[in-house]
């Protein structure tokens, strides 16, 4: 194997494991924030216009982690800047 097939491989294993890896403790977050949010819901009930204005900001932050592994995933993919190290000659 030349060095760009190692390059490639290596890409896309590590792309593989990131987006992997890198969503289970946001979906694990927003499980969990779901689950309390709903629990304080069913305990006031007046209070629901606030509380689910908080759990959305609260889910957009939790999320950002899984965009921020998506968006390293594709450079890793899309733009890898090693390939211009196999790639001159």
């Amino acid at each position: 194997m030349n060095p760009s097939d190692w390059i490639a491989v290596a890409s896309i294993v590590t792309a593989g494991l990131t987006i992997s890896i890198g969503s289970i403790a946001p979906a694990l977050g927003e499980a969990r924030a779901l689950a309390q949010a709903l629990a304080a819901i069913a305990q006031q009930p007046d209070e629901t216009a606030s509380i689910t204005r908080t759990l959305f900001v609260g889910m957009a932050m939790v999320e950002s982690t899984a965009i921020y592994c998506f968006v390293v995933a594709m450079i890793l993919i899309f733009a890898n800047p090693f390939w211009e190290t196999v790639a001159t000659p």
